[in-house]
Order: structure tokens, then C-alpha cells, then sequence
């Protein structure tokens, strides 16, 4: 897996019922910890945030939006 950084588009991997996400929400890392957890805005359409989680690389897939060399 590529690694993920500051201001990628990542998709949840796993439910998340306490924080009232599911799978496949789409969010965006806003901060980078040395730990290697990672702080991400979820977002509706409008741009209003409606969660912001701290989670793990293993619950993060990133986005590729353009496409890549094989």
C-alpha cells in the first residue's frame, strides 16, 4: 500500500457505528501524527464537516483521482 499523507482523499475500511461512520465515507487527512495515526475531515457535498476521526492506516484506503503507471 502507498503510504498516506497530509490532505489525501482516503475511504473508510471498516464501519465505524461509535462515530456514526460507515465504510466507504469518503474524508480527507488533515493532520499526521507521530504516532501514525492520522486525523480525518469527513465532509458532506457542502463542505460541512461532520466528523473528524482519529484512525489508523488499516482503516484507511487511499483515493487515486487520476490515473497511475502501472
Amino acid at each position: 500500500m502507498d503510504s498516506l499523507n497530509l490532505l489525501d482523499v482516503v475511504v473508510l475500511a471498516t464501519d465505524l457505528p461509535a462515530e456514526k461512520l460507515k465504510k466507504g465515507s469518503l474524508g480527507t487527512i488533515v493532520e499526521v501524527f507521530n504516532n501514525g495515526d492520522f486525523l480525518v475531515e469527513f465532509a458532506n457535498m457542502n463542505g460541512i464537516t461532520y466528523a473528524l476521526s482519529t484512525l489508523s492506516s488499516t482503516q484507511l484506503i487511499k483515493v487515486y483521482q487520476e490515473p497511475i503507471e502501472a
